[in-house]
């Protein structure tokens, strides 16, 4: 739909109108969203030549469009060229806006999750403490966005280990999110997925199970059962069977989310990659060498036509194949 309406607008509109931009831009966001990086770049590309070609490159729509691209950089793990791009985008905004503009607070987070990627962890909590400031001081403590905010800083505390503070940070996010959307929203469901990967990374399983059980029941009601969301829960929870023994449980579970990834986005996508990674490192625990073996060869082929194999993930699934070379039992 989005393709046909810029395709209209081509025909309608000079080349270099902002509409033109916003069109290109709004397709760019829906690959990307859809990890078909391939295509969304080039689009994003071409809607900023457009936008400073109109406004400068000095005007927050410039900065946006920039964001967009580093936001795209990062899914793709080129952390170097996304900071880079963050940076002179908050600069942007920070100039025409002033320090403490709602707005800063976003660039804020998002260069901090960059940050936080490479692990520089120091540098992502100063950020997200100012823009947790900044929107606290706009919005009030109780806002949906300082439910994000908070929900940021728990992960780079839950990154540095520092687990009794990550907790605390993810039950007020719960808090705030059912106070402002109820008990049964998706954006609960996507808090209590936080709080029980936060269990998993300490262990504590038998926390983390209802916890999952409860975001995906909640997913299952308002998102329907071949949401992308509802696959991620089904995700972690069929890490948490695997972590327990429980091998058919958690086959059942990844199968599951991949079959819902396969049909949301298609069959190259590097969720769909991850999710055939899992699968495979299973399979491996389930001593199913051979039917292992074929699932990270698949993987690693999405992953060179999407992200690049030097990204993180494709790394991961080249260590689970020497793993199980490591066995001496998968076909060479």
């Amino acid at each position: 739909m989005l393709k046909n309406a810029l395709e209209i607008k081509r025909k309608a509109l000079d080349k270099d109108d902002p509409d033109m931009a916003t069109s290109i831009n709004n397709l760019a966001e829906l690959y990307s969203s859809q990890g078909k990086y391939g295509k969304a770049e080039p689009l994003f590309q071409q809607a900023l030549g457009i936008l400073m070609k109109v406004y400068g490159p000095d005007h927050s729509k410039v900065a946006d469009c920039l964001n967009n691209i580093a936001g795209l950089h990062q899914s793709q793990g080129r952390y170097a060229e996304a900071e880079s791009l963050y940076k002179r985008s908050l600069e942007i905004k920070t100039k025409a806006l002033g320090p403490n503009h709602p707005d800063i607070a976003l660039s804020l987070n998002n260069l901090a999750q960059v940050y936080q990627a490479q692990g520089k962890h120091a540098e992502a909590e100063s950020l997200h403490i100012r823009s947790l400031e900044i929107k606290t001081k706009a919005l009030g403590p109780n806002h949906p966005d300082i439910a994000l905010s908070l929900n940021n800083l728990a992960q780079v505390y839950h990154a540095q280990g520092r687990y009794a503070e990550a907790e605390s940070l993810l039950k007020q996010v719960l808090t705030i999110q059912e106070k402002v959307y109820g008990s049964n929203h998706p954006y609960v469901a996507r808090s209590l997925n936080e709080l029980a990967f936060l269990y998993i990374s300490q262990k504590k399983y038998p926390k983390a199970e209802p916890i999952l059980k409860r975001a995906i029941l909640i997913e299952e009601n308002t998102l329907g059962k071949t949401h992308p969301g509802l696959a991620a829960s089904l995700s972690n929870l069929a890490k948490v069977y695997k972590a327990q023994g429980n091998f058919s449980e958690a086959e059942s579970k990844f199968k599951q989310a991949l079959m819902i990834f396969k049909q949301s986005f298609g069959e190259k996508n590097v969720y769909v990659a991850k999710s055939l990674n899992y699968l495979g490192d299973l399979y491996i625990d389930e001593g199913k060498y051979t039917e292992a073996l074929p699932l990270f060869k698949q993987s690693l082929e999405i992953y060179k036509a999407t992200i690049g194999l030097e990204h993180p993930d494709a790394l991961e699934v080249m260590k689970n194949m020497k793993r199980l070379q490591s066995s001496g039992r998968s076909n060479k």
